[in-house]
């Protein structure tokens, strides 16, 4: 493990701000062909409320969630194709609670999702049957408020780059399914708390060895008014730079075995502007938790599509 400074944890940050930045450059100055575009935003919400007279001790809800997903994709040759894709996602969720003279009055409001994800993939197309490629991915939170008097921005830090053999099995204006497998190294970065008066913290590294196995699939069914997008990933670790300390600790193995993330997404346009979605997620990793996680989000909003 890498004990390390604020210091070296901010200009890790730094460079991954300058990487986006770089990206989005590229995206403006380019004067060969036009990128494929495809950016949309959401906000969706839901809400309920009791009065003070209301008996059996419910309470009412407000819950809301900004999100914004973004593809850049450019074929600069024959031979060569590049895609970026970017997932942000921020929102809250506001409760009631009784007072002591029965009055309900409104909590102060609690991360409910949260996510910053970029995904850059470069890719040979030379007509083998399979694609060689090399990816980067960064996924990471805008806000980590594990310890609330100590906030933490940008936190933690998953950086995986990866080499290996993809394919387009569909591509069309309707339906894209995509796939690939790759040896990947996998760096968590977090910046943890040593305590908090004096505050203190510390970057801790580890880094993984092992293979990552990677599919997309997007669909829009007939009418253009409902749309799945989905992702797998797979991550099987074969060495972790840490697995000299875990010896003889309970759970020294976990990390061998494979962490799994699922997401899927179903949305549907009632009328314009209006959009109602399905979000359901799957996440497994042991040295987190020795079951397996989900998540679902069902909302109604305003949905707007940029490209």
């Amino acid at each position: 493990m890498f004990h390390g400074t604020t210091d070296t944890f901010r200009k890790e940050k730094f460079m991954v701000f300058l990487l986006m930045a770089l990206l989005v450059f590229i995206f403006q100055s380019s004067n060969a062909d036009p990128w494929k575009k495809a950016a949309d935003i959401s906000l969706t919400f839901t809400q309920s409320g009791y009065s003070n007279s209301w008996e059996g001790g419910e309470s009412g809800t407000l819950a809301w969630t900004l999100s914004s997903n973004l593809l850049f994709e450019k074929t600069f040759n024959p031979d060569l194709n590049w895609r970026n894709e970017f997932k942000l996602s921020f929102g809250q969720t506001h409760a009631q609670e009784t007072d002591s003279a029965g009055k309900r009055r409104w909590q102060s409001p609690e991360k409910s999702s949260d996510r910053l994800f970029l995904e850059s993939v470069i890719k040979l197309t030379k007509e083998w049957g399979v694609d060689p490629f090399a990816s980067l991915t960064f996924d990471s939170r805008f806000y980590d408020n594990s310890v609330p008097d100590v906030p933490r921005y940008i936190n933690p830090i998953i950086l995986t780059e990866a080499v290996g053999l993809g394919k387009s099995f569909i591509k069309n204006d309707n339906t894209e399914f995509l796939s690939r497998l790759g040896f990947a190294l996998k760096h968590n970065i977090e910046n943890t708390v040593v305590t908090v008066d004096p505050e203190v913290t510390e970057t801790n590294t580890s880094t993984y060895g092992g293979f990552e196995w990677v599919t997309d699939l997007s669909h829009t069914f007939p009418g253009e008014t409902v749309k799945y997008v989905g992702k797998a990933r797979i991550f099987q670790a074969l060495f972790n730079s840490e697995s000299d300390e875990l010896e003889g600790l309970p759970g020294e193995d976990y990390w061998k075995s494979p962490d799994v993330a699922w997401e899927n997404t179903l949305s549907m346009s009632v009328v314009e502007l209006i959009q109602v979605s399905v979000f359901f997620e799957l996440l497994y990793d042991k040295e987190i938790d020795l079951r397996g996680r989900f998540r679902e989000v069902l909302g109604i909003g305003f949905a707007y599509s940029l490209y």
